[in-house]
């Protein structure tokens, strides 16, 4: 304890102050955040944020939901561990769906992943063959659309896997195609939105992504479903109009 004491005193104080405010800076500068509408079919039924905050291995995320609508009550709170390339290394879930409770803890073990889910008052233990770059799916999280965009920029959209939390859980390939781009505005201001499409289990999310590959809007495999960050609109393209109708031959009805 002595030796600790005194090699902090080899530091002069202000330069301590310095070190701590620019170390704030730099954890401040990698902190993302986002806040997300969901609607159905244009209607407003809910909101969804996210935050990633770094560490010193990797990263922290948190996820918040809440749908409220006709036959859906939809509420979720995530928490995960990754790696600093966004590895998943710890993940803990809970939600409410419906009045019902439903928690998950899932974590890499040795060559699989181990699901531990807990609903309807059963609970249940489900290994998963283990893959480097899988993000964690739960129903309209944002954070892990946008976990998802970050791995597809680092491994040019191959080798990409997805756990679906539903039931006893269960691994997908994710195929991801890529779209000529679209334009949008964030906050008033132009923006290029990268298109893609997402193929998970057989079930299409179509992705709009910004340049710095931050997630702008997803439109969900659920019926009519869609996520849009606070701020961002889609601009539809512009398309030609359509040419006047070729003159055809004139008739007269009252020739017979």
């Amino acid at each position: 304890m002595e030796k600790r004491v005194r090699s902090l005193t080899l530091i002069p104080r202000a330069g301590f102050l310095v070190a701590l405010v620019l170390l704030g800076l730099t954890l401040a500068a990698k902190a993302q955040s986002g806040s997300f509408a969901v609607s159905q079919n244009g209607k407003a039924v809910g909101t969804a944020s996210f935050t990633f905050v770094s560490n010193p291995s990797g990263f922290d995320s948190s996820s918040v939901v809440r749908v409220e609508m006709q036959g859906l009550s939809y509420q979720l709170s995530k928490n995960e561990e990754l790696s600093t390339s966004n590895g998943l290394k710890h993940v803990q879930l809970s939600a409410i769906v419906n009045n019902s409770a439903v928690n998950v803890v899932a974590k890499p073990d040795a060559a699989q992943f181990l699901l531990n889910i807990s609903a309807n008052g059963r609970s249940s233990t489900t290994r998963l063959d283990a893959h480097n770059l899988t993000v964690f799916l739960p129903d309209f999280d944002p954070g892990a659309l946008e976990t998802l965009l970050a791995m597809a920029a680092s491994s040019n959209n191959r080798d990409l896997w997805a756990i679906i939390p539903k039931q006893a859980g269960t691994i997908e390939p994710v195929q991801l195609a890529t779209y000529p781009d679209e334009k949008g505005t964030l906050d008033g201001k132009p923006i290029v939105a990268h298109h893609l499409m997402a193929t998970i289990g057989g079930n299409s999310t179509e992705l709009f992504a910004g340049p710095e590959n931050q997630l702008l809007q997803a439109e969900l495999p659920q019926q009519g479903f869609a996520l849009v960050r606070k701020g961002f609109v889609l601009t539809p393209p512009a398309k030609p109009l359509a040419p006047p109708p070729a003159p055809g031959p004139t008739t007269n009805p009252t020739a017979q």
